[in-house]
């Protein structure tokens, strides 16, 4: 027997690629619906190949009766129809940053804190980390378990679909703008973002980091180690597609580079690209359309008695939010829903 599975935000960047997901991982539901909002109601959103899904209204859906609900709306509109779906029986997966920081709400990464998702029974809601926070704990998690990992720093490079469709076309608009000798003011963000880059991503908090940067210094803490301190620089690149990520770790003893390159080649979820020739990285572009976190420039770093620097990259709507959101869902249904949910 199936299940039943609502996707909200379904018209979204992430919301059509969780339909996707689920199409090709072949998740085990007898019935898939697409929810949003008033405006998009019947809309059709692909699942899979060959099944279309007419779009309903998220406002008045009735949640009885459906097993999971992967919500990647906004962090308002989860805020209200998030514990809505909860309260019916319906597990809720949220890839907003709404329920992140909530005690009674496990954050989860598979390939890093399984053993958490267990707590999802206290509100049944489960968190999504921020995308930019999935990719780096997914490569420091293999690190942590051979030397206990004391401080990261990080600077992101984060492609334009982060804040949606909207900007992706702001970014493709401003840059046939230019080869057009036309000028555009930003709309969406608060530079021009087409041949540029923008140390900026959310709003400013009071000790001058911003919403993103604090996202991952606080989201590493609870899935990794609360005693990992995080400094992070986010910035907005223009790419489509793709996150990536300088990181350097001090640890609280030595792990050289061999030992680093041999874990990571193991760890679940990775893939290793480390040649010291040209081209032997990867870049945001060749892991569109990747499952993997894809880790190259492992090296050591002898500023610090205990230092190593790698380059992390992502597909950011893949793992960075759907297939994280949809793994979640898999590990439920193999280990905590029972045969007959």
């Amino acid at each position: 027997m199936g299940y039943r599975v609502a996707v909200v935000g379904a018209t979204g960047n992430v919301g059509r690629e969780i339909l996707g997901m689920l199409s090709e991982r072949s998740f085990p539901a007898d019935e898939v619906i697409a929810l949003a909002s008033r405006g998009s109601v019947g809309k059709e959103v692909s699942y899979g190949e060959d099944v279309t899904l007419a779009v309903r209204a998220l406002e008045d859906f009735d949640f009885g009766g459906i097993d999971f609900s992967l919500f990647s709306p906004g962090s308002a509109i989860s805020r209200k129809h998030a514990p809505r779906a909860a309260d019916s029986g319906c597990v809720v997966i949220d890839n907003t940053s709404e329920f992140r920081m909530d005690e009674d709400v496990p954050l989860i990464v598979p390939e890093v804190n399984r053993e958490a998702i267990s707590e999802f029974r206290q509100r049944n809601i489960i968190a999504n980390p921020n995308c930019s926070t999935i990719q780096m704990v997914v490569a420091l998690k293999p690190l942590h378990d051979l030397v206990p990992i004391k401080r990261v720093v990080v600077s992101t490079y984060q492609s334009v679909s982060g804040s949606g469709k909207d900007a992706m076309d702001e970014l493709f608009d401003h840059t046939r703008a230019i080869y057009m000798n036309d000028r555009k003011e930003p709309k969406l963000f608060p530079k021009t973002i087409a041949f540029n880059v923008i140390p900026h991503i959310d709003s400013f908090m009071v000790d001058g980091s911003t919403r993103e940067e604090t996202k991952m210094m606080r989201e590493t803490q609870k899935i990794l180690d609360h005693d990992i301190v995080v400094s992070a620089t986010c910035v907005r690149v223009p790419t489509f597609i793709g996150h990536a990520e300088a990181v350097n770790i001090e640890f609280h003893d030595r792990l050289n580079e061999e030992e680093a390159r041999e874990a990571l080649t193991e760890a679940p979820g990775v893939i290793v690209v480390d040649e010291r020739v040209d081209g032997g990285y990867v870049t945001p572009s060749e892991c569109t359309g990747e499952d993997a976190t894809f880790v190259s420039r492992i090296r050591q770093d002898e500023t610090v008695p205990f230092g190593l620097n790698m380059w992390v990259v992502s597909d950011n709507l893949r793992k960075g939010a759907a297939l994280n959101a949809v793994q979640i869902a898999e590990e439920l249904v193999s280990n905590h829903m029972g045969v007959n949910h």
